[in-house]
């Protein structure tokens, strides 16, 4: 959800739109009711352990790899011609 704030509300509510932001809130800032830029979170880093990927990927569907070369070769041709 993205909200508006004014400059003067950056300065004096700063810890209210700290906690929004700490729980995925955006802003777009503006001066004089012209919007001057946007405050995002930003993205967390999230820990996965090693089991829990592993169990995510047991479920995947199996890769025919001679499929994924052609399909890989049409996006990119393995020529050994030069790009120009």
């Amino acid at each position: 959800m993205t909200g508006e704030i004014s400059q003067r509300e950056l300065r004096n509510d700063s810890g209210r739109i700290m906690r929004a932001l700490t729980e995925g809130e955006s802003f777009i800032i503006t001066r004089n009711g012209e919007p001057i830029g946007a405050l995002t979170p930003r993205r967390r880093r999230r820990f996965v352990r090693a089991t829990a990927v592993v169990e995510l990927f047991r479920s995947a569907p199996p890769v025919d790899l001679d499929t994924l070369r052609r399909d890989l070769d049409a996006l990119a041709p393995q020529d050994a011609v030069p790009r120009g």
